[in-house]
């Protein structure tokens, strides 16, 4: 199973998230399991940036599959929705696709890191996570998504909205 967290400011979020699913669908062996949505306030964001929509994304991955070539379908998907990566640190955006696991397998290179580095501290990842996969444990996590909640710092809001 592989983890995907999804994320979006700019535009139609909403929508932009739900068509963004559809598209991870077709990376998926089997049916997309995939939380609610929720808006979260930006976390180490540029002054100013709007609010997101986040959900999270279980994905069973079609046969040969890599973390490296999911990834980069990430990326391709990203662009279709308009994502452009300008090198600017957590600026607004159309689409995020970051792969949060990918099984029991860990990376640590410049083109990918597994499990995502941050994830595990993350409200808009653990509550839409904890939504699908409660007792989910991503290899070198120390907790469960759903216990991981009760260590986020309070400043994190997340709100869940369907």
């Amino acid at each position: 199973m592989a983890v995907v967290a999804l994320g979006a400011n700019l535009g139609d979020s909403t929508r932009t998230i739900r068509a963004a699913m559809d598209e991870l669908a077709k990376l998926s062996a089997s049916p997309l399991l995939s939380s609610s949505l929720w808006r979260s306030a930006p976390v180490d964001c540029p002054a100013g940036s709007p609010d997101f929509i986040n959900a999270v994304v279980a994905i069973v991955p079609l046969a040969m599959e890599t973390p490296e070539t999911l990834l980069a379908k990430l990326h391709d998907i990203e662009r279709k929705f308009g994502r452009e990566r300008r090198g600017i640190l957590n600026e607004a955006r159309a689409l995020d696709l970051d792969l949060i696991a990918f099984g029991s397998e860990q990376r640590n290179s410049p083109a990918i890191t597994l499990p995502h580095p941050r994830a595990h501290l993350r409200a808009f990842v653990l509550y839409p996570l904890a939504d699908i996969l409660p007792k989910f444990q991503a290899p070198g996590w120390t907790a469960t998504a759903g216990s991981l909640i009760a260590a986020l710092p309070a400043d994190q809001v997340t709100e869940r909205l369907a």
